[in-house]
C-alpha cells in the first residue's frame, strides 16, 4: 500500500516538473524570438527614425500576456479551481458514466 502511495507521489512530482519545464521552455522561446524581432526592427530603421512605434511591441505584449497566464497556471497553487479539482471531477464523471 505504501509503495503504491510513493508511486502516485512520484508520478505527481514528475507531472509537476514537466509543467515547470514547459513554462521555462516557453519563457526561453519568448526571449529568443522577441530578441530577434527587436534586432530585425532596429536593423530596418531609417536614419533618425524612432524605434518606439506601437507596432514594434504587439508580439511582445500579446505573447507576454499569454506567457504570464502560463506562469500563473504553473506557479499559483490551483487557486481558481481548488486543490484536487481534477481528481474530484474525474470521480464525478466516472460515477456519471457508471449510472448511464
Amino acid at each position: 500500500m505504501e509503495n503504491n502511495i510513493d508511486e502516485i507521489r512520484y508520478l505527481e512530482a514528475k507531472k509537476r516538473v514537466k509543467e515547470i519545464k514547459g513554462f521555462y521552455v516557453h519563457l526561453l522561446v519568448y526571449i529568443c524570438v522577441n530578441a530577434l524581432i527587436i534586432f530585425l526592427n532596429f536593423r530596418d530603421l531609417e536614419p533618425g527614425e524612432s524605434y518606439f512605434h506601437w507596432s514594434n511591441f504587439l508580439t511582445l505584449i500579446f505573447w507576454g500576456i499569454g506567457l504570464a497566464a502560463h506562469g500563473l497556471g504553473v506557479f499559483l497553487p490551483n487557486y481558481i479551481l481548488g486543490k484536487n479539482w481534477e481528481e474530484k471531477k474525474i470521480r464525478e464523471l466516472m460515477e456519471k458514466y457508471k449510472q448511464s
